[in-house]
């Protein structure tokens, strides 16, 4: 349904600017062609002037009885046969023109059209009335005028018309004290002067004219139909819209929060209520213990939270729906289970118990301590891994940061914490996350999956510095206000002399504060390796020289 609230309009505006693209290159395309119309229509008369003559000399009229004795016609008769070479000329340049017109335009039909189709088909479809195929008619049309009516001279065309009467000018020019007799000289000679005083320039123009005339209607109607379209869209998501808040705000967080209570009463049943030992940290929303094993898992950490309110029962039990639900990764903390606490604080308040894989530490205390550039390096790469499965599931962590990132005694990175984590269609707005990480968009209400990128760009800050200690420009900031201003106004973490040049540009990149502008984590993944490697091979280098010496 977000997906629909969000595309649909795209799909509307981009339908409504490749249409106007089109239209505008098909004028363009009209306005230049007219010269080269009549270049186009002098010279294909001149190569096909022998031929047609000959096919003239040599046609046979329909309808009209021509004595074999050579006696002369009726004057009927005559104008009759004038009419039928007229047609042969007529039919002859329109074919021979047409092929060299088509060329012109032909290059608008993959750039323009096929993704045109394509898209008022995706509109469309959502469109149950008969009528809502009109809009593609009408793209059609624009269509036919690009293809045809610029060298379709039919019946009733002012083309037709204006090269009748030149040849009208012909009959009267042709004189005779008598009605001639129908031989081949006089056929030829009929046709050799239609085509000499047919006006090349005057052809051009009257072809570009009734081109333009016919786009133009086709322009305009497509508009008028697109517009009947939008109309119908509208309305159709207003009721998505209120249909989306209804399943956001209480039918996802119900069914989440019955999935948890579910699974937590099956997780005591069978692995028993976990024991808490000593305090390993603590959060925002929460406490975290050490717990030697529960359920044949060992050792593992134990995240005690006590929501305060329906709201944070919500959030709970969506962290917990959307961990139980993710498929194991190698790059994500796993959870074991849940279990509520009834009697938490002596039976004051419900605590819930998330039991989670026990890592070594996390990547602020492995700063703290002393990391290898390599080892540095790579657990980018495996943060950039773990947000990349995060996002091929649909979900934003929206709170990438040093203590989020967990590292094994390999220090091999895990990402945890989901609690700020979402599926990008269910993202309300809300301003999550930790300050330094968060990008500018965030205060805005109006973000997608790209305030990941961000706030690894931040963290990847502190990977290639080795340390823990805060950015000049973000340590300056009096208050989390001040922080965050700074930050809608471009402040960024500085350079460090010990920065790469390539791993600088990186992190430029991730925090641009245009979200469009930053990679993609499937860009980023390569460059960041490539970046290790050379790093590494470098690092290698060196360590071998100084021992040889």
């Amino acid at each position: 349904m977000q997906r629909d609230l969000q595309i649909t309009p795209r799909r509307l505006e981009y339908t409504r600017q490749k249409e106007s693209e089109l239209y505008e290159s098909l004028m363009n395309i009209s306005d230049r062609k007219q010269e080269e119309l009549k270049d186009m229509i002098v010279e294909t008369l001149n190569s096909m002037r022998e031929q047609l003559l000959e096919d003239a000399a040599n046609m046979q009229f329909k309808d009209i009885i021509i004595p074999q004795n050579g006696e002369p016609l009726g004057t009927q008769e005559v104008k009759g046969c004038i009419w039928q070479i007229k047609e042969l000329i007529i039919s002859r340049l329109n074919q021979a023109v047409v092929n060299k017109l088509i060329s012109s335009v032909d290059y608008l039909r993959e750039s323009f059209v096929g993704t045109l189709e394509r898209c008022l088909r995706s509109l469309e479809k959502s469109q149950q009335e008969s009528s809502s195929h009109i809009t593609s008619n009408h793209l059609k049309q624009i269509l036919n005028a690009a293809y045809h009516v610029e060298v379709t001279f039919n019946s009733g065309s002012t083309v037709t018309r204006m090269v009748w009467e030149q040849i009208v000018q012909i009959i009267q020019r042709i004189t005779w004290v008598s009605p001639p007799s129908i031989s081949a000289e006089w056929k030829r000679k009929v046709a050799q002067d239609a085509i000499e005083s047919l006006s090349a320039s005057k052809l051009a123009k009257s072809i570009c004219s009734q081109f333009c005339k016919k786009l133009k209607n086709s322009h305009e109607a497509f508009a008028a139909s697109l517009k009947q379209l939008e109309v119908g869209h509208s309305g159709r998501l207003e009721k998505t819209e209120d249909l989306w808040l209804k399943v956001r705000k209480d039918h996802a967080p119900r069914l989440a929060r019955l999935s948890l209570e579910s699974r937590s009463l099956q997780d005591v049943l069978l692995h028993g209520k976990p024991k808490l030992g000593r305090e390993l940290g603590r959060g925002q929303y929460g406490v975290v213990y050490l717990c030697d094993s529960w359920g044949g898992h060992f050792p593992c950490a134990l995240k005690s939270v006590v929501p305060p309110d329906d709201k944070h029962w919500n959030d709970l039990a969506l962290e917990f729906h959307y961990m139980r639900s993710l498929p194991k990764h190698e790059r994500l903390v796993d959870l074991h289970g849940s279990v509520i606490d009834y009697s938490y604080g002596g039976g004051s308040s419900i605590a819930v118990l998330l039991i989670m894989q026990r890592l070594n530490r996390d990547l602020y205390t492995g700063l703290k301590a002393g990391l290898a550039l390599d080892t540095r390096l790579q657990i980018a790469l495996d943060v950039v891994e773990g947000i990349r499965f995060l996002h091929s599931q649909g979900l934003v962590h929206r709170d990438i940061k040093l203590k989020n990132v967990l590292l094994d005694k390999k220090n091999r990175a895990k990402i945890t914490d989901l609690g700020f984590c979402k599926p990008e269609a269910m993202m309300s707005g809300s301003i999550v996350g930790t300050p330094i990480h968060m990008a500018p968009e965030l205060f805005t209400g109006k973000y997608d999956n790209s305030v990941d990128v961000y706030a690894f760009g931040i963290l990847f800050w502190y990977i290639c510095s080795g340390s823990i200690k805060l950015p000049e420009a973000f340590e300056r900031c009096s208050s989390k206000d001040h922080l965050w201003n700074n930050v809608r106004k471009g402040a960024r973490p500085e350079r460090l002399t010990i920065f790469d040049e390539e791993c600088w540009k990186l992190m430029e990149a991730c925090w641009n504060g245009d979200p469009s502008q930053r990679p993609l984590f499937g860009i980023v993944q390569p460059m960041l390796q490539g970046i290790s490697d050379r790093l590494c091979h470098t690092q290698k280098s060196g360590k071998a020289l100084d021992d040889s010496t």
